[in-house]
């Protein structure tokens, strides 16, 4: 049994890491700006805050999960310095302040490289509800989309299990399917016509503004969409490697996820 730290747990990668965590028997300390609404599964020790202020957040721990985009580099390595094993999930695909930090302080972090989220596909639920349709641009770019499931369950390999100290993990799905592949996939499972009607990129840079996602999110975006890192549109065997078994596919997570494009 391990005691692990998991910053962002109520987050898409967070949540199910924290569960599968506790079904395998470990203890969890879980950090959330809002734990009256986490919703956590029993015998999670939920803490307020967030890694802005790492004092105290690691005592008593052997691991912790962490994200790349939040708090001081420097503060938060000398907090952990004690750790055994470290994860942390990149915002991007290079290493960060906070990765340099780490390594800085004799830590061998990690690194979770996920591709595209499967549930990036969220954001098409409200016209496929109302309309039946899906408007996005960028039709003839392939994404390995990958489950967030999948992303938690390397990270729970690499927080309690020995040889992934030092390892920088890409982590993609089982395909790489363009936005129109994911729609038709979308109408099998949901057993619905669901049309796609592309949008332009300057149409996708005024949605994402809309958003409210500022001019460096939507430089970012824009450049993932139109010219992805190789890893973002290739499949890697990472899941199966790490966990030992298959990655889920899109359609899984569709069928996981059917109320929402239904409800």
């Amino acid at each position: 049994m391990t005691r692990i730290l998991v910053t962002g747990a109520t987050g898409n990668v967070g949540r199910p890491l924290v569960t599968q965590l506790i079904e395998a028997g470990h203890e969890v300390r879980a950090l959330t700006r809002n734990p009256a609404q986490a919703n956590l599964p029993d015998g999670v020790e939920i803490v307020e805050g967030d890694l802005s202020h790492p004092s105290g957040l690691f005592d008593d721990v052997d691991a912790a999960h962490l994200i790349t985009f939040a708090g001081d580099p420097s503060a938060i390595a000398t907090a952990a310095r004690a750790l055994k094993r470290v994860t942390l999930l990149r915002g991007s695909p290079d290493a960060d302040p906070l990765e340099l930090a780490l390594r800085e302080a004799g830590l061998r972090p990690t690194g979770l490289a996920p591709v595209e989220f499967m549930s990036n596909a969220l954001d098409w639920a409200d016209t496929i509800r109302t309309e039946g349709v899906v408007r996005h641009g960028f039709a003839t770019v392939p994404s390995s989309t990958v489950h967030e499931s999948d992303i938690a369950a390397v990270a729970a390999a690499a927080l309690t299990e020995d040889g992934h100290q030092g390892e920088e993990y890409w982590i993609t799905g089982p395909e790489a399917l363009t936005v129109p592949e994911k729609v038709a996939v979308l109408s099998k499972v949901l057993a619905r016509d669901i049309r796609y009607e592309e949008l332009t990129a300057e149409q996708m840079t005024a949605h994402w503004a809309s958003w409210g996602f500022d001019e460096d999110d939507i430089a970012f975006m824009l450049q993932m969409s139109t010219d992805p890192p190789v890893q973002g549109r290739t499949v890697l065997p990472t899941v199966e490697q790490v966990t030992g078994r298959p990655a889920r596919t899109f359609a899984d997570w569709v069928r996981e996820n059917a109320a929402a494009f239904t409800g």
